[in-house]
């Protein structure tokens, strides 16, 4: 019986020892062309992966833009968001961020599948995190680039940082806070709050703001909101809204 195919969080638990014994710190530059030689067609392995991803599941470009947005915010872009549980490790899968809420780790499972098959042990799971995401930008319709690459993965998690990711629940003082703590302006606030939650949304998240906002009886007025379609018979609605003010 063949062993199952690797995944990039056995991959990290299996490499965090050997990585510890035989590598000093590095203080190499990231750039485009890390794996030229090593792994040329590793885009192209994770767009087609992403692709196929799509066809079953139209919002997964949110949720791989999300996991990997929810990892650099916590010490970088290292795919700590990747590791589970241990005796060593509590798992940013765990944090309230996070739990029952990031997804799409079959996804990078198989991308890593696919990119060990092509080129087996070069790619680091922190830098198929970066491309799955600029895959899902430019598959939804948003803009390409050459992202720079040459990340290693991180030997341990953080849960405590992923508990202060920004929340949906938070003002707008305290969520442009935090992205200016970690060297990010209004501008990417804006684009990847946008990015990161296209296509669906726990109603949960913001029903409040659409029937009876702050006990008046009637949306936000900070929502420009255009009924388009409702049916109570199926408890369906198709919204078309512009939204101001805070999330």
């Amino acid at each position: 019986m063949s062993p199952p195919p690797p995944t990039c969080t056995t991959f990290l638990l299996v490499t965090i020892f050997l990585l510890a014994m035989i590598l000093p710190p590095s203080n190499a530059q990231l750039n485009s062309t890390f794996y030229a030689t090593t792994c040329p067609n590793v885009s192209s392995i994770v767009s087609n992966v992403v692709q196929q991803a799509f066809l079953s599941d139209p919002r997964i470009g949110a949720s791989l833009i999300r996991l990997h947005f929810h990892d650099c915010f916590v010490n970088g872009c290292d795919a700590s968001v990747l590791l589970d549980n241990s005796s060593s490790i509590l798992s940013e899968k765990l944090a309230a961020t996070n739990v029952n809420s990031i997804r799409g780790f079959d996804v990078v499972d198989n991308i890593k599948t696919a990119v060990e098959s092509s080129c087996p042990g070069i790619v680091s799971c922190a830098d198929i995190l970066t491309l799955a995401a600029g895959s899902s930008v430019s598959q939804s319709g948003g803009p390409s680039w050459s992202a720079l690459l040459g990340r290693r993965d991180s030997l341990t998690a953080n849960q405590a940082g992923a508990n202060s990711l920004p929340s949906p629940f938070e003002g707008l003082t305290s969520i442009t806070a935090k992205f200016t703590a970690v060297g990010l302006n209004t501008n990417d606030l804006v684009a990847l709050s946008g990015a990161h939650t296209f296509g669906r949304a726990q109603c949960q998240l913001f029903s409040n703001r659409l029937y009876n906002f702050s006990g008046t009886g009637s949306p936000d007025p900070n929502i420009k909101l255009d009924i388009l379609d409702y049916s109570a018979a199926n408890m369906s609605a198709k919204w078309e809204w512009n939204c101001f003010g805070q999330p």
